[in-house]
């Protein structure tokens, strides 16, 4: 049974190694953008976040599954694909991109409890059969220490780390002496919750288990 992660996230290539798998991995082909703004023009609304990660989540696993269904007519095995965005108040965060942009967020977020939302799709791919889905979204609440001074601020934002992850932080490295609490699935906070993973990969009909493929 192959498994091929719809991604190019070293956090979420990181969680399947770490869950016995070794996926195979392809970047999906997917304006991430401009779905968001046909489907925002479409609707007339802004979409919230839950509806945003599962939109992207669903996009980027379909493209990868239907061009190795054509690909590859050999693949027999699941497609993994998930977005994640962090949610503070009224407020969504993605990734900053820049020095100034996370070093604004951090500064908002100390002392503060945000959730972050974390879309999940699977796909089903198998020779001579037309792909299946499952999909779900997972969240987690996240509580930053109200202590964090402004030169730790300045020291996590110069390390480089906070700046292409979505809010601006990571719970598994730099940033987790930061954080004080997370409530919810922890893996879901480092890019993908694998309980949720495991449980519509057994909603297709694959047991969980038939993946681990590392020693």
């Amino acid at each position: 049974m192959r498994v091929c992660l719809a991604s190019t996230s070293p956090a979420r290539l990181m969680l399947l190694r770490q869950a016995g798998i070794e996926p195979e991995a392809r970047a999906p082909q997917v304006d991430e953008e401009a779905v968001i703004a046909e489907v925002e023009a479409a609707s007339g609304r802004r979409l919230p976040a839950p509806e945003h990660v599962l939109l992207l989540a669903r996009r980027k696993a379909a493209d990868v599954a239907l061009r190795l269904h054509d690909e590859d007519p050999s693949f027999d095995g699941v497609v993994i694909g998930g977005d994640s965005m962090f949610e503070v108040g009224d407020e969504i965060l993605g990734k900053p991109y820049t020095p100034e942009a996370a070093t604004e967020r951090w500064r908002g977020m100390r002392g503060r409890t945000g959730i972050l939302h974390s879309g999940h799709s699977v796909f089903r791919v198998a020779p001579g059969a037309a792909p299946t889905e499952a999909h779900a979204v997972a969240e987690a609440s996240v509580t930053f220490a109200a202590d964090v001074d402004d030169d730790e601020i300045a020291a996590y934002v110069a390390s480089g780390e906070p700046l292409l992850v979505a809010g601006a932080f990571t719970v598994d490295s730099l940033g987790g002496a930061f954080i004080e609490r997370v409530e919810g699935d922890p893996s879901t906070v480092v890019g993908m919750s694998l309980s949720t993973v495991r449980r519509l990969v057994r909603e297709l009909g694959v047991s969980w288990t038939s993946l681990w493929n590392r020693s």
